[in-house]
């Protein structure tokens, strides 16, 4: 029989048309899975697709309202991730879940130790070792059991984690984001691990953003959008173009654009004057690699990636907020001196809406008002009060020039939309006039509405000479709004040009390289 002709393995794990919903929000609808005994398989998608969600529902954490689960052909569904785990599914996540402060054979036999004279003795730590070292061993992992978890790099930890899921008997293991934290050395290390698994037979849901390890990895792959699958794959007969295309459900159509002249003008006015930001090789180990980037008067720089390609972290490094180990940062022609803080950063002028404005932005039971005036109180510090007239007179102004609504400034944050917060979090940086506007996914999660007056506002501030750094999921927003484009890939900067005459495969072909020859040129001219 040929290898064509050999049938597949029958499913360990079999999902049939799961839906979840939480109040109004369907986060799961009609979502099919098959996991397949030896095989690597990605679960691919951007931020709200739904992959933690159905990890969740197949390990019980979360009770499906339609649909039906199946272990080896048995109708199934875990009431918690206990019953999973003893089912044979152990899920590693991205923060392990270890105990630092004991050893790495503790940590592997914890709750299944074996005791000298019966139940009531001492726990056999000989036999423990011995145990943990042949599971280790068995995986290739090179590892001291007798060693304290907590004295190894957070790589060695994370295998450790395997090894104890795999030690549980676990026929599916689900690692959800493994790579994120690990250098180009440390995941060859854990793919060497699961070659092995694979090889052994195990079943193997991988979670990652990194498309050149899920090509390189993985054998089949599911893709979500919105909480629905729009493909399954084969890796060996799907291109890194054609999942991207999945993944973000781009319209090949670009919108169109705001006054293409005047972004060309403005380019052309930018090379006459002195930058206003400049970061030469800016970087953070297994956040950013090292990264350049200069910023004129008046001008949209656009970041374009996937997740995970280091948008959000560049952002960061340039406000402040995370500490660069490598590089320097000049504002507006200071010696290249780091940021110490976001403190230092709103002195020195500069403004970063973060993309969680819920968790690092929005403080909801503060009034609108008060949300709206932080950053200029921060900037004169806490002992000096903005005078009453001041503030009433900002209020006004912002309110009415974003548009605010309701427009009642004295209700509670939590009271508005979406779209009116993030309003709000936009005029809170506005009113400490700053030259660098720091955006990250400005235009997330709010109605057409909102990210249209948003859009045109920050067309608007560049025009009037303000710089931009707009980092957003959507291309055709990044390409509606730059005049120029920084593309980033896996934590590093792949290209950067002037925002003419690129369309959405431009990007897609950059950022996946293919064809070769857009993406060699792109290297050629960076």
């Amino acid at each position: 029989m040929s290898q064509a002709e050999v049938k597949p393995p029958p499913p360990v794990v079999e999902m049939h048309d799961v839906s979840i919903t939480f109040g109004a929000v369907r986060a799961l609808d009609g979502v099919s899975l098959r996991l397949l005994p030896g095989e690597v398989h990605a679960l691919m998608g951007e931020n709200g697709a739904g992959k933690s969600t159905l990890i969740k529902a197949l390990t019980g954490v979360y009770t499906i309202d339609a649909g039906r689960v199946r272990i080896d052909g048995v109708e199934t569904q875990f009431a918690t991730p206990a019953a999973a785990q003893r089912a044979g599914i152990s899920t590693v996540y991205q923060e392990v879940n270890l105990v630092p402060n004991l050893t790495v054979a503790e940590n592997m036999l914890l709750g299944r130790e074996r005791h000298r004279f019966g139940r009531l003795g001492p726990i056999d730590r000989r036999d423990m070792n011995r145990r943990a070292a042949a599971s280790l061993q068995s995986l290739g992992i090179d590892v001291d059991p007798g060693s304290e978890l907590g004295s190894h790099p957070i790589a060695v930890q994370q295998l450790v984690a395997i090894a104890r899921a795999v030690d549980t008997d676990a026929r599916v293991l689900i690692l959800d984001e493994p790579t994120s934290s690990l250098d180009a050395d440390e995941v060859a290390r854990l793919f060497d691990v699961m070659r092995r698994l694979r090889e052994q037979g195990t079943a193997i849901v991988f979670v990652s953003h990194f498309l050149d390890q899920v090509f390189e990895i993985a054998d089949r792959m599911t893709i979500l959008r919105n909480g629905r699958v729009v493909g399954e794959r084969l890796v060996a007969e799907t291109t890194q173009l054609e999942l991207v295309q999945l993944m973000i459900g781009r319209d090949l159509q670009v919108l169109e654009r705001l006054d293409q002249a005047a972004h060309e003008a403005t380019e052309e006015a930018a090379e006459q004057r002195l930058p206003v930001l400049s970061a030469l090789g800016l970087g953070r180990k297994g956040s950013l690699e090292a990264t350049d980037l200069t910023l004129y008067p008046g001008e949209v720089v656009g970041i374009a990636g996937l997740l995970g390609s280091g948008r959000t972290e560049l952002a960061r490094l340039l406000f402040g907020a995370d500490a660069p180990d490598t590089g320097e940062l000049t504002v507006k022609g200071s010696s290249g001196r780091r940021l110490r803080s976001p403190r230092h950063a709103i002195d020195r002028k500069l403004a970063f809406c973060s993309e969680d404005r819920k968790a690092e932005g929005v403080f909801e039971e503060l009034s609108v008002a008060d949300n709206m005036l932080l950053g200029l109180q921060a900037s004169r510090g806490w002992l000096r009060p903005i005078p009453t007239a001041t503030r009433s007179a900002l209020v006004k102004e912002f309110m009415a020039a974003l548009d605010v609504r309701p427009a009642d400034s004295s209700l509670p944050m939590r009271s508005l939309s979406g779209g009116n917060q993030q309003k709000v979090l936009l005029a809170r940086w506005l009113i400490t006039e700053p030259d660098v506007l720091l955006l990250d996914e400005p235009t997330r999660g709010i109605d057409i509405g909102a990210k249209t007056q948003i859009q045109q506002l920050v067309a608007d501030l560049a025009e009037k000479g303000m710089s931009v750094v707009f980092i957003s999921a959507e291309l055709e927003e990044v390409l509606r709004l730059s005049h120029r484009l920084v593309v980033l890939k896996d934590r590093r900067k792949i290209a950067e040009r002037p925002n003419r005459g690129i369309d959405i495969n431009d990007v897609l072909e950059i950022i996946t390289g293919e064809p070769g020859g857009v993406a060699e040129k792109e290297r050629a001219d960076a």
